[in-house]
């Protein structure tokens, strides 16, 4: 995308968020003192809050239980934080406004779920998120661009779902919209942080070389003399598959190996590997 497309898509996405302040959302019921206004602006978005339709949504396709801890990019007024709290989970929002954040408490403290629903006031790019398992937002797509490289970095299986914003080129592994009582923002992106595998892997039998473009995998299998396109390949999380030769490989990659089975034909066996060189750093946008 060329710099003059991505500044109007910028000021397209502003555009539309600013006019979403007409926008039929479910609204907390009222606190004491602020009162936030759809639309105000922000650091580097206005707000506008996410249906809670689609935070069901999206929490849903994340499948997040109480074993897993939920961060939420740009809080706001902690709905997506509260409703995960309300399911057992424990849940953070990063907020930068914080009015925004004594707003979120208090509504947490409402709910009874002060205990489960924590929120911070901070920058987003300054901040660590890595321990969380699932990440939901609802950012600008350049936001999103800037926050990739250390989304990617996460570790493999980490769950994230953005309201209707994409990561430009790294493609949704699903997407789903709501219908019933959602009228604007109702649709869901869910990305699945993949394994870096990119680069030389030794088997016993021979030699794996992988090319990785987020979550696809392609590259060729030597083995017996022979070298074998990779097709169908794969990843979500920690999980592989790909084709070659005849036969399908699955498998779970562990950091500098990966192991699994491979079925051809009517035989099953089972392969690993072992890197040979270093994993390539994740795509990044500067």
């Amino acid at each position: 995308m060329s710099k003059p497309q991505f500044i109007r898509q910028s000021l397209l996405a502003i555009s539309l968020l600013m006019l979403a302040g007409g926008a039929s959302v479910r609204t907390l019921p009222a606190q004491e003192g602020y009162q936030p206004q759809v639309g105000q602006e922000g650091k580097d978005v206005v707000w506008v809050p996410t249906p809670q339709e689609l935070v069901d949504k999206m929490l849903d396709m994340a499948k997040v239980t109480p074993k897993d801890y939920v961060i939420d990019l740009g809080s706001g007024d902690g709905r997506t934080v509260i409703t995960a709290a309300k399911r057992g989970i424990r849940a953070l929002g990063i907020e930068y406004n914080p009015d925004m954040v004594e707003l979120s408490k208090r509504n947490a403290a409402k709910e009874g779920v002060g205990d489960k629903a924590t929120f911070m006031k901070a920058d987003l790019f300054e901040t660590d998120f890595s321990q969380a398992t699932a990440i939901t937002m609802f950012l600008l797509p350049e936001i999103n661009l800037r926050l990739r490289p250390k989304i990617l970095d996460l570790k493999p299986g980490t769950r994230v779902v953005s309201n209707t914003f994409t990561m430009e080129d790294w493609a949704p592994d699903e997407t789903a919209t709501v219908g019933d009582g959602c009228y604007n923002w109702c649709t869901a992106l869910l990305w699945i942080v993949p394994a870096k595998v990119e680069g030389a892997w030794r088997l016993p039998q021979g030699e794996l070389t992988l090319k990785q473009t987020f979550q696809t995998v392609s590259g060729t299998l030597k083995s017996g003399g022979k070298t074998m396109q990779i097709s169908n390949g794969r990843l979500r999380g920690d999980q592989i598959n790909f084709s070659a030769g005849g036969a399908q490989y699955t498998g779970r990659v562990n950091g500098s190996s990966m192991e699994g089975n491979a079925k051809s034909g009517g035989s099953d066996g089972k392969w690993s590997a072992t890197r040979i060189d270093k994993p390539a750093a994740a795509p990044s946008r500067s």
